[in-house]
């Protein structure tokens, strides 16, 4: 189905987490005190500092950073949300290295079940610190995306298809076809059929291949170059896009299964939200909505 075998799209997530980790508390969105276990190179960002290296990723590409860690706030928010509403299972796919299970205060303690394939988990283990790896709610569930469902390894592995859950899957629908993006779904309908549950899927709108410019603010220079940067970028990592949505199409997947669209932002709506609070509110000319954040929910009756 898809593939995190090589990780450098990952280490780069874990990077941007790591230099917001380095702002003071009262000027960072979000905190992250694992981040640097992933990074190649991590001292010296460190001793580069978070003004810095914010500064010459705005000198690369406008929003970016921003995009990430609004990303990663964004999602913290909902899964700590469902821990207070008593939500039981946690389901993050294609983990890759995030530390959520780790970093969060849950109000409601849930089991968390990290799905990747066998080789991406194992070299997130040796990466973490040891105090953290007997963690006895944390369930590692090895798939193989190719040929085995996600839906049977994760029964086979303690998910109940009855205890309420939130599934989260970040930064990932742009690898997969859309066919194996529907399908999954489908096994996530079929897996909470008895239960509650709530989805989080991030996707990059169709628009930037045809219209950039409406994906970005006013102002925004090189919409198009900036989009075709980061996605060349993905594929010298070994992770190339082929899936690109409509806000309609999403919305037709999630209702033909069960779920029903409970929220839909990108970069410029959190804005106001995360950066401005703490006096960084990110300027029009430097707004890069590269991806759309949905919240999908259903409810067993």
């Amino acid at each position: 189905m898809f593939s995190k075998s090589k990780d450098g799209t990952a280490q780069g997530v874990a990077k941007q987490r790591f230099i917001e980790s380095l702002a003071t508390p009262d000027k960072r969105i979000i905190n992250d005190p694992y981040a640097c276990e992933f990074v190649f190179g991590s001292g010296v960002v460190k001793m580069m500092g978070h003004k810095f290296c914010v500064w010459l990723s705005q000198k690369i590409l406008p929003g970016w950073h921003e995009h990430l860690v609004s990303r990663t706030r964004f999602i913290d928010e909902l899964v700590e949300e469902s821990s207070i509403n008593e939500t039981e299972q946690y389901v993050i796919l294609g983990a890759g290295y995030d530390t959520r299970a780790h970093r969060l205060n849950f109000r409601h303690p849930f089991r968390v079940f990290e799905v990747d394939q066998l080789e991406v988990q194992e070299r997130k283990r040796k990466k973490l610190p040891d105090e953290l790896l007997n963690n006895e709610s944390i369930v590692y569930v090895p798939v193989d995306f190719s040929y085995q469902s996600v839906s049977k390894q994760l029964a086979e592995s303690g998910f109940s298809s009855s205890k309420s859950t939130i599934i989260t899957l970040e930064g990932v629908s742009q690898y997969i076809s859309k066919e194996d993006f529907i399908a999954l779904v489908q096994e996530i309908d079929s897996l909470t059929q008895n239960a509650n549950a709530t989805f989080f899927v991030s996707y990059i709108d169709e628009l930037f291949t045809t219209n950039p410019e409406e994906c970005c603010g006013v102002g925004f220079q090189k919409a198009g170059e900036k989009f075709e940067l980061v996605r060349a970028l993905s594929a010298k990592a070994g992770e190339p896009w082929i899936s690109f949505y409509a806000d309609t199409e999403i919305e037709r997947i999630f209702t033909t299964n069960g779920f029903s669209i409970k929220g839909n932002a990108a970069l410029a709506d959190l804005n106001s939200r995360y950066f401005t609070p703490v006096g960084r509110t990110i300027p029009e000319s430097r707004l890069f909505n590269l991806e759309r954040f949905v919240v999908a929910e259903k409810t067993c009756n």
